[in-house]
């Protein structure tokens, strides 16, 4: 009965909406495929929250990620009946009809005559030339809590836009790593913000940027400026974030000096908040053998190591990573390399070396994670990292580790946690006032999003996703 009523509901979707043509460019999705004889609440979309706007280039209809979304839940692809996500797909729809009407105005595609480099966009004449072209479309700002499908609506909304777009989707620490290289190449200019601005809005007019974070106070004093060029050269933003804008680099260094940056982007953005009672990257499939608990156990991931090399002979190696800099690799061999967490997490490495890393290897046996606390906070801030670059780059996880996820980061608190903390009593003992609790609103606020990555990644569905992506792409 369920899978007749979904034929019927099909067909009567592709009837309703008989001049949209489909796209199938595959996305990262952060929902879990499901069983369609599955129960689930009904989701119901008016036709009236369509767009009928035309291609840009003439070339069909585009449906737009409202449509795409409900064709998904239809053929079992998505879970269905979120409505905080429903919400959300109306931003982003209502984005795209006004990215489709502004497109020559906004300069998007980069085959039409309003795109093409004039004069008034080399760097040198705007010296001279006062020159501002903000968009007429504001952008999107979305934030919330881990695992309410934020990064997956945001692909969602990248792949549906024309290919003739200049548009990029990229992560925020990719995104920063990049404006830092970038620095670095017009080093001596007067202001080489203004040059990477010009270069980027060039590249890309339509930015979307996945997991917005400042937790640096090198990047919180370049954002403020280097967005003002950005907007004031037409950029569009899209990003996710898990704060709100408010709480950006909250009691962060100057922050003083940051919170203009703030005030811009709640003029150039829509933000809204997608929240869900589920984290739906907790409901992936358990799989067991790749994260083992315990101490004194490095026999055990050196062995599941061997296994995983097979015939090859693992040797030291060596990794190029940003600027000139390389990164020692103590042991690997056929796409795996193998770490104590130490060697990783608790040296001045930080994203630039982890993606180095990963985009020569495609599975890390890391050895030791500890439990994290005010002893440790820095090597936590990088594993952090670590996790976030081995999640978006979908590498493989093979570790030991003194805890659960949970148990790994329970003593990471953010300040508001900690005042909910009872105070001293007499009837508690001083072993239980002396935890090793750190209060870290960054860590704090990050735990929760590495708890449930972690978890994923040990999932049976993210390893099959690891594993078709390995076959795709050999490592070198």
């Amino acid at each position: 009965m369920r899978l007749l009523l979904l034929s019927i509901r099909r067909v009567t979707l592709f009837s309703r909406h008989r001049r949209y043509y489909y796209t199938s460019a595959p996305i990262h999705n952060s929902l879990i495929p499901i069983n369609p004889s599955s129960p689930s609440p009904s989701l119901v979309i008016s036709s009236s929250s369509f767009s009928t706007l035309s291609h840009p280039n003439g070339d069909g209809k585009i449906a737009g990620p409202l449509v795409e979304y409900e064709r998904r839940i239809v053929a079992g692809e998505l879970l269905d009946g979120d409505l905080c996500q429903l919400g959300t797909l109306r931003e982003l729809q209502r984005l795209y009809d006004e990215l489709v009407q502004s497109a020559d105005a906004c300069r998007l595609d980069r085959y039409s005559a309003s795109a093409k480099p004039t004069k008034s966009s080399n760097w040198f004449w705007k010296k001279f030339v006062s020159h501002s072209s903000v968009s007429p479309v504001k952008g999107l700002y979305l934030y919330g809590g881990v695992g309410t499908g934020k990064t997956m609506l945001m692909d969602l909304f990248f792949h549906q836009l024309p290919a003739s777009w200049r548009a990029q989707r990229i992560h925020f620490h990719n995104f920063m790593l990049s404006v830092h290289s970038r620095l670095q190449k017009h080093k001596g200019l007067e202001d080489p913000l203004e040059v990477v601005g010009l270069e980027i809005a060039d590249e890309a007019i339509l930015l979307c940027l996945d997991e917005f974070m400042v937790n640096d106070v090198a990047d919180a004093l370049i954002l403020n400026r280097l967005f003002r060029h950005l907007f004031n050269n037409g950029i569009v933003l899209v990003a996710t974030s898990n704060r709100a804008p408010d709480n950006l680099y909250e009691r962060g260094l100057q922050r003083d000096l940051f919170l203009p940056f703030i005030s811009t982007l709640k003029e150039r953005c829509v933000v809204r908040e997608i929240g869900s009672s589920v984290d739906y990257r907790k409901l992936t499939s358990a799989e067991e053998g790749f994260y083992f608990i315990g101490k004194d156990i490095s026999g055990l991931i050196k062995q599941k190591f061997q296994q995983l090399v097979g015939d090859q002979s693992a040797g030291p190696q060596v990794v190029e990573v940003v600027m000139g800099r390389k990164l020692e690799v103590p042991l690997a061999a056929d796409g795996c390399a193998y770490f104590r967490f130490e060697e990783l997490c608790d040296r001045p490495l930080g994203a630039a070396d982890y993606l180095g890393l990963f985009k020569k290897f495609h599975t890390l046996a890391l050895e030791g994670v500890p439990v994290f606390g005010l002893h440790n906070r820095t090597a936590a801030y990088r594993f952090v990292t670590l996790v976030d670059v081995m999640y978006e780059t979908k590498a493989r996880l093979l570790c030991t580790a003194e805890g659960s996820p949970l148990e790994l980061l329970e003593r990471i608190v953010t300040i508001s946690d900690a005042q909910q903390i009872a105070p001293r009593t007499s009837s508690r003992s001083r072993k239980s006032d002396d935890l090793d609790i750190c209060v870290d609103n960054e860590l704090g606020f990050a735990k929760d999003r590495t708890i449930s990555r972690l978890t994923e990644m040990n999932s049976r569905e993210y390893l099959e996703q690891h594993s078709r992506m390995s076959a795709e792409q050999p490592s070198s």
